[in-house]
């Protein structure tokens, strides 16, 4: 506790001190500040000492008021930004006042009132002024000295105690000495200031090094987070591109949506899909998103292998990048796409036949960086796959149709001979008994149920007479093989669709039972 209030006192004497001795705001420069704070300090310092002087000793009042003057005067000035006329008169003004008196014959010697003063006049002057101001006072003081037989009394020239060369001697070392100090200090401090301002200057260099190190690796991780983000982004376009073709199966709906989507993904100018045909003498444009494309595709586009960057890559089966397509030597000029400056050519494959090109071009020159490359040969890659496998389902539905016919005209002809060996034409339940048909049965249902391959209800007989008849055709492989003839002894039944599915369930039991038979 009583540490804490003794710090405190502290700080309040020295902010108090700081607010009595502190230089005007507008002396900026740090030694300067330094002299008038210096200065504010001395002449404060002396003016109290002068009041207790004067309070303890009024028989001296007069020298002591002088000096008290000349102390609170220098004070005040010190405080404004006009410091430098304070030390002037602070200095000049103490060291006058020894020779002032000796030309007054106030002084009790010449000796006593020199040696009293003067020295200690040059001592705080050395501390305020700067070496050229205390040069000029040092000579002033000297002469004033060198001189002071022609101003003085005569009766301080006649005591025995003066002696003019030693008065001058001692009050020019003094000065020289003094002057000695105060250039040693005015270097020391300018060598001082060069090692601040150096090593401020290689601060400042460091800084600004420093800055532009950052600054550059800022900018390298911010180029680093945009391309990463644009990866990032691409990786998913090509995610979202890959499932959205996977779904596609046809041929003709395959081509134009992948261009479209590519297009409209990444911005592209023009993406073309094209094919090589069977003789691998040309490539043939399939499908395209732009105008031009479109032109193209109305007159079936197509290039020999070898010629411009999609006949290189077809017939080569590598990618190609023409980034100045004006500078190229293999740029194929095309007037349905003036507006390209690069294109890149991708090659697409089956199992390492080159079997047709991806072609996207751009309206601005070196608009495919190596990342692009990748990115579309990502794309590439996936429109091969799709491109695959919609080939390997439009074949495989073909064999099955291939096979579905076999089947059909198997089935046609194995019943048919089967049929023509029977030796009945069917079998009737009627009457609680199992009756063979030996004729052909013929009723309108029937006959609708064989041609038409569906349920036949209640078909008119060419009469009036109503009859709750249906026939439900027995189909094994596409192919009618027999016919369930139901009729009910209520010529005016409605057949329910749940009798129906029941007799439709009891066909195409009856079918497989007769096909294994």
């Amino acid at each position: 506790m009583n540490q804490t209030s003794q710090e405190t006192r502290e700080n309040i004497l020295i902010r108090a001190w700081r607010r009595l001795t502190d230089p005007h705001p507008s002396v900026a420069e740090i030694g300067e500040r330094r002299r008038a704070q210096l200065l504010a300090a001395l002449s404060l310092i002396l003016a109290v000492s002068f009041i207790i002087a004067i309070l303890s000793n009024p028989r001296s009042f007069t020298i002591f008021f002088i000096f008290l003057g000349i102390s609170l005067i220098a004070y005040f000035v010190s405080r404004t930004r006009a410091y430098r006329i304070s030390a002037y008169f602070f200095s000049f003004g103490f060291t006058s006042i020894a020779y002032i008196s000796i030309y007054n014959g106030n002084a009790n010697s010449i000796d006593s009132s020199i040696s009293s003063i003067v020295p200690i006049s040059l001592i705080l002057a050395s501390a305020i002024l700067s070496q050229r101001d205390f040069l000029i006072l040092g000579i002033t003081t000297v002469t004033a000295t060198a001189l002071v037989r022609t101003y003085a009394d005569p009766a301080y020239l006649a005591d025995p105690t003066f002696s003019f060369f030693r008065t001058v001697g001692i009050i020019f070392s003094i000065a020289f000495v003094l002057f000695g100090i105060t250039a040693f200090r005015s270097s020391v401090e300018r060598a001082r200031l060069r090692e601040v301002q150096e090593i401020n200057t290689e601060l400042e260099d460091l800084t600004s090094n420093l800055e532009k190190r950052v600054n550059d690796r800022t900018a390298e991780l911010e180029e680093a987070g945009r391309q990463s983000a644009r990866r990032a982004t691409q990786l998913q376009t090509i995610t979202q591109l890959s499932e959205e073709i996977a779904q596609l199966q046809d041929l003709n709906e395959l081509f134009p949506t992948i261009t479209r989507l590519i297009s409209e993904q990444f911005g592209f100018y023009h993406v073309g899909i094209f094919l090589v045909d069977s003789n691998r003498e040309f490539a043939i444009l399939q499908a395209a998103n732009s105008e031009g494309g479109q032109k193209m595709l109305a007159r079936s586009h197509r290039l020999k292998l070898g010629t411009g960057v999609v006949g290189y890559t077809a017939q080569s089966g590598n990618p190609r990048i023409a980034l100045d397509v004006g500078a190229d030597a293999v740029y194929f000029d095309n007037p349905d796409l003036p507006d390209t400056r690069s294109e890149v050519a991708l090659p697409l494959k089956s199992r390492s036949e080159t079997v047709g090109v991806l072609d996207v071009q751009s309206t601005a020159p070196g608009a495919f960086s190596n990342d692009d490359l990748q990115m579309l040969t990502a794309l590439a890659n996936q429109v091969s796959i799709a491109l695959e496998n919609a080939r390997l389902l439009t074949e495989a539905r073909a064999s099955l149709l291939q096979v579905q016919e076999v089947y059909e005209e198997f089935t046609r002809v194995e019943w048919s001979r089967a049929v023509s060996l029977a030796e009945q034409a069917g079998f009737r339940y009627h009457a609680g008994r199992i009756e063979m048909l030996e004729n052909e049965l013929r009723t309108p249902e029937v006959v609708s149920a064989v041609e038409t391959a569906q349920v036949a209800r209640q078909q008119p007989n060419g009469s009036s007479e109503k009859r709750g008849a249906v026939a439900v055709p027995v189909i094994l492989r596409g192919e009618v093989i027999g016919v369930l003839h139901i009729e009910s002894n209520d010529p005016s039944k409605e057949w329910l669709e749940d009798e129906i599915s029941l007799v439709e369930a009891v066909a195409e039991r009856a079918a497989f039972a007769m096909e294994n038979a």
